[in-house]
C-alpha cells in the first residue's frame, strides 16, 4: 500500500480568495484543505499541460501581473508582531 506524505503548507490568502475557498468548501460539502486538494487536482486533469494556458484563460493569475503577489524571497511579509496581532485576533472570533 502506497504511503501517504503529509507536508502543512501555510497560504496567506485575501479576503475575496478566503470567501471563495469557504465557498467552494460548502458546495463540495469539504474541509477547506480538502477544497483546495480537488482544485489542484481539477487543474491537473484539465489538460492543460503548461500553467502559462491557465494563466491565459484567466483560470490562474501571473506573478508578473498580479498586484497582491507576495514581495520577493528574502523579505518579510509582515512584521512578526503584526502576524501575532492577526493570529490572536482570529483566535478570538472563534
Amino acid at each position: 500500500m502506497k504511503r501517504k506524505v503529509r507536508e502543512p503548507i501555510q497560504v496567506y490568502l485575501t479576503e475575496a480568495e478566503r470567501h471563495a475557498l469557504d465557498v467552494a468548501a460548502r458546495e463540495l460539502g469539504v474541509s477547506r484543505s480538502e477544497a483546495l486538494r480537488q482544485g489542484i487536482s481539477a487543474l491537473k486533469k484539465s489538460g492543460a499541460g503548461e500553467w502559462g494556458s491557465l494563466v491565459d484563460e484567466g483560470i490562474l493569475t501571473s506573478a508578473q501581473t498580479d498586484a497582491g503577489a507576495p514581495p520577493p524571497r528574502g523579505k518579510p511579509v509582515a512584521p512578526w508582531c503584526d502576524l501575532m496581532a492577526e493570529l490572536d485576533a482570529d483566535r478570538a472570533e472563534r
